[in-house]
C-alpha cells in the first residue's frame, strides 16, 4: 500500500496567524518592562476589528492599541480594500488582572526550582527527527519554507498583486521504512488583487515560490500542484474568516507527525508549561536526536498546578533506538530538569523573543536565534552514554 504524510503551513496574514501575533506583540512589549509578569492573553479578528482577552498580572504599562494597530501594520493590512487595515480598525481592550487561585500556584516562593508550580495542569510533547538539518518532518518544513517564500515575494513587491493571507500544504510519498520518497502533491493557496488573472498567478507562484523552495531531486512528472485550486481568492484575511490565537497548533509543532497537548502557546507567559515545557521537551528531543540516540524521538511530559515536578515522563523513539531505551532515559533523568523555574532559567525565557515565533511556526526556524532550538547538551549526552 503506498504512504502518504501531509503538513500544512499558513502565512502570517492567515487570520489565526493574525490574533497569534497580536498577543505575542502584546505579551513581548509587557516583558520587556516586567519579565515576571503573568500573561495569558487571547485575540480574536474579524472584519475591521480585534477583540483582546484574558488575564495579565504586571507592574509594566503597555499600549494595547498601539501595538495591535502597528502589528497589523507590519504583516500587511494597510489598503481600506482588505477589509481589515491598520489605519481604520476597532481595537477592543478587555484584559483582566490573573485569577489569584491562578497565580497562588506560581506567587508563594517564585525563586525556588522546588516551589514554583506549574501554572496549570496539563500535558506537552516535545519531538524531534532526522529527516531534515531543522530536525523537524520534512513535509511541515517544506510548508513553512513556502510561507516564508511567498511572505518575502510580497514585501518585495516582485509580485506587486499579493496580498497578506495564505496557506501552503505539502504531501509526501513515503517508503516502506518510513522514508522519503518524493513529492506526491503541493498545494497553495495565496489572496490576490482582482487585476491579476489566475493563469498568471499561477505561473508567478509556481517560478517565484515553488521552485525556490521544493527540493528538485524529490519533484518528478508525476508531482501535482494546486495553485489556488478553488480560483478566486480576493476576499481574505479576518475580512473573509474570523481568526483567533490557538487555533494553529499544528502548525505551530510538528505539522501531526507528533502527538499534541492541546495547549497553544500565543500570549502566554514562561509560567505556562502549555509553552515553557512544550519547548524544553522540543529541546531535549532535538539534543537527544543530534546525538545520534534514535532517529525520531518523542516526549511526553505532564504537569499539575502548583506542583513543580512533572507527574509523569514518557519517552517513544518508534523502534528507532540507537541505544537501548532504559539508557536514554536514564540519561535524561540525569541530565534535564523539568520543572518550570529550572527551564525558565536554562531557557532564559522572562524576555521579549516571542513574536517573533507567532507564524511560521516554533521550531526548527533556522532564521531565528531560538534557545530551544541550540544543539547545546550533544556532547553531554554522548558522554553520559558511555
Amino acid at each position: 500500500m503506498t504512504k502518504f504524510f501531509t503538513a500544512e503551513s499558513v502565512a502570517n496574514g492567515h487570520p489565526d496567524k493574525v490574533a497569534d501575533q497580536i498577543a505575542d506583540a502584546i505579551l513581548d512589549a509587557v516583558l520587556a518592562e516586567d519579565p515576571k509578569a503573568r500573561a495569558a492573553i487571547e485575540v480574536t479578528t474579524s472584519t475591521g476589528d480585534v477583540s483582546i482577552f484574558g488575564e495579565l498580572s504586571t507592574s509594566a504599562y503597555v499600549n494595547v492599541r498601539q501595538i495591535a494597530v502597528d502589528t497589523i501594520k507590519e504583516i500587511g493590512y494597510d489598503q481600506p480594500e482588505y477589509g481589515f487595515s491598520a489605519d481604520s480598525i476597532n481595537v477592543s481592550n478587555k484584559i483582566v488582572e490573573q485569577s489569584p487561585d491562578i497565580a497562588q500556584a506560581v506567587d508563594a516562593a517564585e525563586d525556588d526550582p522546588d516551589q514554583l508550580g506549574a501554572g496549570d495542569q496539563g500535558m506537552v510533547f516535545g519531538y524531534a527527527t532526522n529527516e531534515t538539518t531543522d530536525y523537524l518532518p520534512l513535509a511541515l518544513d517544506l510548508s513553512h519554507q513556502m510561507m516564508r517564500q511567498i511572505k518575502q515575494v510580497r514585501q518585495e513587491v516582485q509580485v506587486p498583486y499579493l496580498r497578506p493571507d495564505a496557506k501552503g500544504e505539502v504531501t509526501l510519498e513515503l517508503e516502506d521504512d518510513g522514508s522519503v520518497k518524493r513529492i506526491a502533491a503541493v498545494v497553495l493557496s495565496t489572496q490576490h488583487d482582482e487585476t491579476v488573472s489566475l493563469d498568471q498567478l499561477r505561473k508567478d507562484i509556481k517560478r517565484l515560490v515553488l521552485d525556490p523552495v521544493l527540493p528538485a531531486d524529490l519533484v518528478d512528472e508525476q508531482t501535482r500542484y494546486y495553485i489556488n485550486p478553488s480560483g478566486r481568492f480576493v476576499l481574505g484575511g479576518p475580512q473573509a474568516d474570523s481568526g483567533l490565537t490557538g487555533r494553529k497548533i499544528i502548525v505551530d509543532t510538528y505539522g501531526g507527525a507528533a502527538h499534541h497537548g492541546g495547549g497553544a502557546f500565543s500570549g502566554k507567559d514562561a509560567t505556562k508549561v502549555d509553552r515553557s515545557a512544550a519547548y524544553y521537551a522540543r529541546y531535549v528531543a532535538k539534543n537527544l536526536v543530534a546525538a545520534g540516540v534514535a532517529d525520531r524521538i518523542e516526549l511526553q511530559v505532564a504537569y499539575a498546578i502548583g506542583v513543580a515536578k512533572p507527574v509523569s515522563l514518557n519517552i517513544e523513539t518508534f523502534g528507532t533506538a540507537k541505544v537501548a531505551e532504559d539508557k536514554i532515559e536514564a540519561v535524561v533523568e540525569k541530565l534535564f530538569d523539568f520543572r518550570p523555574l529550572s527551564i525558565i532559567n536554562t531557557l532564559d525565557l522572562r524576555r521579549p523573543i516571542y513574536k517573533q515565533t507567532a507564524a511560521y511556526g516554533h521550531f526548527g526556524r533556522p532564521d531565528l536565534d531560538l534557545p530551544w532550538e541550540k544543539l547545546d547538551r550533544v556532547e553531554d549526552i554522548k558522554a553520559a552514554l558511555d
